[in-house]
């Protein structure tokens, strides 16, 4: 998928909703207590219920790898589920990896060829040689961590450079030159919006993945208008805000309304910017 591709769907679902399947077991509802596959059987049921307003997927590993190998078979079940029944949803596997060449080879192997992901986050401390092995595979998406949108983001993040930059500008300005926009996005806070115009500036053309509205506090409206492009160049993800809108056994039925009315404000977006 490139970013033509991707914005077509955002312009047929008149959305750019991503959402995170940060699916911790001790939240899922009690009547699916009794599922042996109680993770996938509640992702399978929010995505039926929330496909038609998102046009991306992002399910958090930690909440998958911390089950042990069960956690990994309904994270693969959800991904082939989702790859055969919604197969124009944009698949993110967040995972922030990032480690010396041959590792990450073996990272982007796991997420590219195995797991058949779109997209994986991935923290480019470690330089060049940790990212390219992901850039090596075609129609596939490195996702790179700049500005986060937790509270301790400024323990590093903001360090000026001897250019009096900023360390997450000095990422970005680098790591644009080893891609480009159909292969390279980045990860930029909600909850870091006024930063969004500088970033625009030194990436015009890429898409942001941007967690951080809903439970964290981002607001929609700013960072649209800070972050869209002419190909809209955002997802924009709300996680808990979504899939744990409801506790009972209509929470698909909750879920599906919280994604609907985020859906709604960004069809008015949209419209506003002239990209529908």
């Amino acid at each position: 998928m490139n970013s033509e591709t991707l914005f077509s769907n955002i312009k047929k679902k008149k959305s750019y909703l991503c959402i995170g399947l940060d699916s911790a077991i001790e939240k899922i509802p009690s009547c699916l207590s009794t599922s042996k596959r109680v993770v996938f059987d509640f992702n399978k049921e929010i995505v039926d219920a929330t496909a038609q307003y998102a046009v991306a997927y992002k399910p958090n590993l930690a909440f998958y790898e911390s089950r042990g190998v069960k956690g990994w078979s309904e994270l693969e079940l959800t991904v082939d589920y989702i790859k055969s029944n919604h197969p124009d949803i944009f698949l993110i596997a967040d995972a922030k990896r990032g480690d010396i060449g041959n590792t990450s080879a073996m990272y982007a192997k796991a997420f590219f060829e195995t797991m058949k992901f779109d997209a994986v986050t991935v923290a480019p401390y470690m330089g060049k040689d940790s990212v390219q092995p992901f850039l090596s595979f075609t129609d596939k998406y490195v996702i790179i961590l700049a500005l986060t949108s937790n509270q301790s983001a400024a323990d590093f993040q903001y360090f000026s450079s001897k250019k009096n930059k900023p360390l997450f500008s000095e990422v970005i300005d680098v790591s644009k030159k080893w891609g480009n926009k159909d292969n390279t996005m980045y990860v930029v806070g909600a909850t870091k919006a006024s930063m969004l115009a500088l970033i625009r500036q030194q990436i015009p053309d890429h898409f942001l993945l941007v967690p951080g509205i809903g439970v964290q506090g981002g607001d929609l409206n700013e960072v649209s208008e800070y972050g869209i492009n002419k190909q809209c160049g955002l997802l924009i993800n709300a996680s808990r805000s979504v899939i744990f809108a409801g506790n009972q056994k209509d929470f698909a039925v909750k879920a599906a309304e919280e994604a609907k009315n985020i859906q709604s404000e960004m069809e008015k977006i949209l419209t506003i910017k002239g990209l529908l």
